[in-house]
């Protein structure tokens, strides 16, 4: 493999190469290219002055800067170009580049083309995140040299020539990345599947295909660990090319990781028990069986029960932030759709004040609604979606008779107060959205943390 990537890097050498995107995942990238020899375009809708020191520092490396509302227009005469994941492959720009006769790739895709050894690949609806970091902190606690990358950690190809074969890779993939992925990594895992993402994909038909995507390419000794409990993921097994596990919640099963009786088992043996794990939730259970399957050839029952009652969580998932006044404040703004906040409601062991709402993914609100009502206390809505969800909510509870107060705010200054404001003491407060962030928010991580600001700001009564 590293012998192949040196055809890449011939390949690469004086290409005038186009960048789509100048964010996290593709600033390294360029700087990488630049280290290749390559000629480097970056085109981004940003301006120069929103790009501030990243474009000063750019241009001093030769990089060209193409940026603005048009910024794409003249993408076609590039031969290689690297999109951005959540470009679409259809976008006009890129089907004209393609006729033309451009190599169109991405960052991920070319890792997955060279990656030199072992990868695990995790993808599903919700707990992607928290599984990858699990299996990674086990992979390490058996004292592989590994790696973390895809939708979290440090982006990937930048560092392939660091890899060596004897080390392990753990990858988050979203959707994005994987619709046009043509290499699937040895471990497969798909968490769950429920509608996500549908203001990006074209129905649920395309965002389930994509995420099949993760396996269609494995080989017959490869791995694919699969969620006996989802009805979409379990369809899959008929679709495997290479061995396939299941986990489960619902008590035994022969091969693979289970649930039963308030322990937790992979392959017969016992890892720990459920009150032993750090993160609460039945859905943080399913992540530690789907990890428990993935690494069970190569990691010892004594490790993964070692990290799975020391490994305290994710930021932004289910994250304690502070007790004030005798009423609990906890951050879950990962949860960028209904079944992942029903998810996290689920984890808590009396109803919450939830802050939820943001932008509009085009997902039905109905299992929030039929779901998450019994846990909830009281609901504070903000952002596109807030009328959305306040119309299902409204329709279930008047078809029950039940009274939960529902509240309209407009910023997350507004929602926290009065959530401090109705909550009292033994009340739990959680953000857990719902909803993507970009209506008012760069990213679920800038969401998390200026909740996080403004709850540590609050003062005691």
């Amino acid at each position: 493999m590293k012998k192949k990537f040196e055809e890449f890097k011939n390949f690469i050498k004086n290409k005038n190469v186009a960048v789509v995107g100048i964010g996290v995942s593709n600033i390294p990238l360029i700087y990488f290219l630049l280290s290749l020899k390559a000629n480097v375009s970056a085109f981004d809708k940003k301006s120069e002055e929103l790009l501030g020191q990243v474009a000063v520092d750019f241009k001093s490396k030769g990089v060209k800067l193409i940026l603005g509302e048009n910024y794409l227009d003249n993408l076609s005469v590039f031969k290689v170009i690297f999109k951005t994941p959540s470009m679409r492959i259809d976008s006009t720009a890129l089907v004209e580049a393609k006729l033309k006769g451009a190599y169109i790739t991405s960052e991920m895709e070319e890792f997955m083309k060279y990656c030199p050894c072992k990868v695990y690949g995790i993808t599903g609806s919700d707990g992607k995140t928290t599984t990858t970091t699990i299996v990674y902190n086990m992979l390490k606690e058996q004292g592989f040299k590994t790696w973390v990358g895809g939708n979290i950690g440090f982006p990937l190809f930048a560092n392939i020539e660091e890899i060596e074969e004897n080390h392990r890779v753990v990858i988050e993939l979203s959707s994005f990345q994987l619709m046009t992925m043509e290499n699937s990594p040895e471990v497969a895992l798909v968490t769950n599947i429920s509608p996500n993402h549908l203001d990006m994909h074209n129905d649920m038909v395309e965002y389930t295909d994509s995420k099949k995507n993760i396996f269609k390419y494995q080989e017959d000794t490869d791995l694919l660990v699969l969620n006996k409990d989802n009805e979409i993921t379990r369809s899959f097994q008929s679709e495997a090319k290479g061995d396939v596990v299941f986990f489960t919640t619902k008590g035994f099963i022969n091969d693979g990781a289970y649930y039963k009786d308030n322990e937790l088992f992979v392959n017969g043996q016992k890892v720990c028990n459920k009150d032993d794990i750090l993160l609460k939730g039945m859905h943080n259970i399913e992540n530690y069986l789907a990890a428990f399957c993935c690494v069970a050839e190569e990691v010892s029952i004594g490790n993964m029960t070692k990290i799975a009652t020391t490994f305290t969580g994710v930021e932004h998932r289910c994250e304690f932030v502070r007790e004030l006044d005798g009423v609990k404040y906890y951050n879950d703004s990962i949860a960028s759709s209904p079944t992942r906040t029903v998810a996290g409601l689920k984890a808590f062991e009396k109803p919450v004040i939830l802050i939820a709402g943001g932008y509009d993914k085009n997902l039905p609100f109905d299992v929030l609604a039929e779901e998450g009502y019994n846990k909830i206390k009281a609901l504070i809505l903000l952002g596109n979606t807030k009328y959305k969800i306040k119309e299902v909510f409204e329709k279930l509870l008047t078809n029950k008779h039940i009274d939960i107060p529902i509240i309209l705010t407009d910023t997350l200054e507004k929602a926290v107060l009065k959530a401090r404001e109705i909550s009292i003491s033994g009340d739990l407060v959680t953000l857990s959205p719902a909803c993507a962030s970009f209506d008012m928010f760069l990213n679920f991580e800038e969401r998390g943390n200026r909740y996080k600001r403004i709850v540590n700001n609050l003062k005691r009564l």
